[in-house]
C-alpha cells in the first residue's frame, strides 16, 4: 500500500510495479486494514491505473469489515471505485451502511467525496444523502 502510495504522490508512472503490486495484493489482501485497503486503491485511481481483479477483491477483502473504516476510508475507497468507473453496488450499499452513523464525523472534504462518489456511479441510496 505504502509503495503504491509513494509512486501516486509523486505521480510517477511505473505500470509494470503496479501491476505486480496489485497480483501480490490479491491472494493476503484480506488482511490489510482499512487505510491500506483506501491507501491502495486510491493510488490506483490516483494514477488511473486499472485493475479489475484488484478491485473485486477489494470490495470482497472490505465488505465484511466496512464497519471499522474511518469516515477518511469510506470515502477514499468509494471515492477511487468511482474514479475507476469500477461498479460494485454491493460496496456502495456496504459504505453508505457504515457512513450514516458517523456521518456527522464526517469533514466536509469527506461528505464530498463521498455522495459524489455516489453520484458518479449512479448509486442511489436515499437514506446516505438524508443523513
Amino acid at each position: 500500500a505504502n509503495t503504491v502510495n509513494a509512486f501516486a504522490k509523486m505521480n510517477h508512472r511505473r505500470p509494470e510495479l503496479f501491476d505486480a503490486v496489485a497480483e501480490a495484493s490479491i491472494p493476503i489482501i484480506d488482511t490489510f486494514n482499512s487505510q491500506e485497503i483506501a491507501l491502495t486503491v486510491n493510488a490506483f485511481a490516483k494514477m488511473d491505473h486499472r485493475h479489475p481483479a484488484l478491485f473485486d477483491a477489494v470490495a470482497k477483502a472490505a465488505m465484511p469489515s466496512i464497519g471499522n473504516f474511518t469516515s477518511q476510508a469510506l470515502a477514499n475507497t468509494a471515492n477511487a471505485f468511482a474514479k475507476m468507473d469500477h461498479d460494485y453496488p454491493e460496496l456502495f450499499d456496504e459504505v453508505a451502511s457504515a457512513a450514516i452513523p458517523i456521518i456527522e464525523t464526517f469533514t466536509a472534504q469527506e461528505i464530498a467525496l463521498t455522495v459524489n462518489a455516489f453520484a458518479k456511479t449512479d448509486h442511489r441510496h436515499p437514506e446516505l444523502f438524508d443523513a
